[in-house]
């Protein structure tokens, strides 16, 4: 069994992320439970140019226990992987489309973008967005906290999604599969669509209707 190192994982998934137009500047960060600690990127870093070795170590409670001061949104990740302890990463990111349908008016907070696909359904599943509050107010704590309790994928208005997942992938995988679904409903708006209905949702999650990425 290949053990990962949490710190060469961070560095891989930041710079991906930046690679690949999910986020820009010096937006996004990323955050990996190791034991009672949380290693997150560092305030005023590109993510495409996150180091291993110069990462920001945070207690639970968000107090920073070592290396460089921590992004400002470190509330963010904390929050979320007190409330899911089957979650050991979060990624957040200022992704094109998902941040467009967070500034949209006439959406629905608790299902702010309908099931399209069966890859949505499984690598997202529900989707809750949140109030607006400002870039670092720590007064969102209470709100993140509530919405992580019910699902590992949340979208903060005017500002973008934040995705838990049992490790790095699985949330980069889930906050792809979110931007890409946002840019489909931002596409077909205004147009018929057919959503997956509960039924197929939930086939999606049964033993025969499992399906491999």
């Amino acid at each position: 069994m290949t053990v990962v190192d949490p710190r060469r994982a961070i560095e891989r998934v930041a710079q991906s992320i930046h690679r690949r137009g999910l986020t820009h500047g010096r937006t996004g960060n990323l955050a990996v439970r190791d034991g009672d600690r949380v290693l997150l990127t560092p305030t005023g870093v590109s993510l495409a140019d996150v180091s291993a070795d110069e990462l920001s170590v945070v207690g639970l409670d968000g107090t920073h226990l070592d290396g460089p001061k921590p992004t400002k949104e470190a509330f963010l990740h904390v929050a979320v992987l007190r409330m899911r302890p089957d979650a050991n990463a979060v990624v957040h990111t200022h992704s094109v489309h998902s941040a467009a349908v967070s500034c949209l008016a006439d959406v629905d907070p608790a299902n702010p973008i309908p099931p399209l696909t069966a890859y949505y359904g499984m690598r997202v599943g529900m989707l809750r967005m949140l109030p607006y509050f400002a870039p670092g107010d720590p007064a969102a704590t209470a709100a993140v906290e509530e919405a992580a309790r019910a699902t590992h994928a949340l979208l903060l208005r005017n500002h973008g999604p934040v995705v838990a997942g049992t490790d790095l992938d699985a949330a980069l995988d889930a906050v792809e599969e979110l931007e890409h679904t946002a840019q489909l409903f931002l596409l077909t708006r205004g147009l018929a669509t057919a959503p997956l209905t509960d039924a197929q949702l939930r086939a999606l999650s049964a033993p025969s209707g499992r399906t491999t990425p």
